[in-house]
């Protein structure tokens, strides 16, 4: 006899067998709607240009914007499977072996949106006069530009003055471990596009022109080499890193007009952006470069502490943590961005709690089924602990 499946492994392999490449959502936000709507959510679907967004919430005993509200947040986008040949097992037929079930967008994050929803089925069947709000701010738009999708839902909810207070997104935050590592915060990003200008001309006559990668090479270097900040207890010290450089015209004979490069900051929150702008600018400067600049904020850092308060919202995720799996967890900001920094900034209090990250936008992506089921008992823990007395 072959054993049933769990209800979080039956509908992470329904949410996974719809080829939601970005932006896309192939209707697993429908399907997320219809079973919230089951337990007394109400639905609110926001399109935004290519982009399918959910915002669905479930008052408790109050029926108040001024409740205090618990969101789950995530995306039903993934990335594309690529070479298909490379996976064992069709990425949109999610298929279990050996108690590990396979599939794009297993692990980010349609296990955690199956997670998700099992566990707020189950608390609300425990207790359905639950205090505060439940809500889900589901975006099909995380994978790709990002601009339609969750910043565009929170500019809403604040425009009609709808806040978010407690907030997890369910991003592939473990390691080794579900629970081993919380994401309880993120690095700002902030991009940079240089053109450094000069003049085009013939090697064997170098009185008359002006080679932009000689000229270019001591500001870069100087960047670099800079010193930004020491970080501090939350976060690592500031990152400047170039990630491309691109001149010449092919030609061994001549010197080339420009030099374009592309470089990253993911910085801490000792710094803020208009700082790094303005630091970066006048290396420019010095160097009496000819220049244009385009800049591209990516998103601003962000952290939730540890504080002495009784209802401390890192203290309650990390002690549900240590409660099922019997360890606490680690504490990170590190990695790259996620829609948290678009949450963040209206006051709410956000971590990052999902399963392993091993194999996320790999071939043959994948997700211990006994993970995606602990996960839903510390999402319930959670919410046991933010909602109730």
């Amino acid at each position: 006899m072959i054993p049933s499946e769990s209800d979080v492994i039956e509908l992470a392999k329904t949410l996974i067998s719809r080829p939601s490449v970005t932006p896309e959502d192939a209707g697993c936000q429908q399907l997320m709607s219809e079973r919230l709507a089951n337990i007394g959510f109400t639905n609110e679907t926001m399109v935004f240009e290519d982009t399918t967004n959910l915002w669905s919430r479930r008052n408790g005993q109050q029926s108040s914007l001024n409740d205090k509200v618990f969101c789950f947040a995530g995306h039903t986008d993934v990335v594309p499977p690529g070479n298909l040949e490379l996976w064992h097992t069709p990425p949109f037929e999610p298929t279990i072996i050996d108690g590990v079930l396979y599939g794009r967008g297993s692990a980010d994050m349609k296990g955690s949106l199956a997670a998700m929803i099992i566990a707020t089925e189950k608390f609300v069947a425990d207790y359905p006069s639950h205090q505060g709000a439940i809500a889900f701010l589901i975006t099909s738009d995380e994978e790709g530009p990002f601009i339609n999708g969750t910043t565009r839902v929170i500019d809403t909810l604040e425009a009609r003055n709808e806040k978010i207070n407690y907030c997890i997104v369910g991003e592939p935050s473990s390691t080794h471990r579900v629970g081993d590592v919380i994401k309880n915060g993120r690095r700002g990003s902030i991009s940079a596009e240089v053109d450094i200008h000069g003049k085009q001309g013939h090697v064997a006559y170098p009185e008359h022109v002006k080679n932009p990668i000689h000229i270019a090479m001591p500001a870069l270097t100087e960047l670099s080499q800079y010193h930004w900040d020491h970080g501090n207890d939350y976060f690592p010290a500031t990152s400047f890193q170039l990630s491309n450089i691109n001149s010449g015209t092919g030609a061994t004979n001549v010197v080339p007009g420009h030099l374009t490069a592309l470089f990253n900051l993911r910085y801490s929150t000792e710094l803020n952006d208009q700082l790094i702008v303005d630091t970066v600018e006048s290396v420019l400067v010095k160097h009496e470069l000819n220049y244009d600049i385009k800049w591209t904020f990516n998103g601003k850092p962000f952290v939730t502490e540890m504080t002495n308060s009784e209802h401390c919202f890192l203290a309650s995720v990390s002690k549900s943590v240590e409660v099922i799996t019997g360890k606490a967890p680690e504490l990170s900001t590190s990695g790259g961005t996620s829609d948290g920094r678009f949450i963040a900034p209206t006051g709410a209090q956000v971590i990052e709690l999902g399963p392993c990250n091993a194999t996320i936008h790999q071939v043959n992506e994948a997700v211990a089924c006994k993970d995606l089921e602990q996960l839903v008992d510390i999402y319930y823990e959670c919410l046991k602990r933010m909602l109730t007395d």
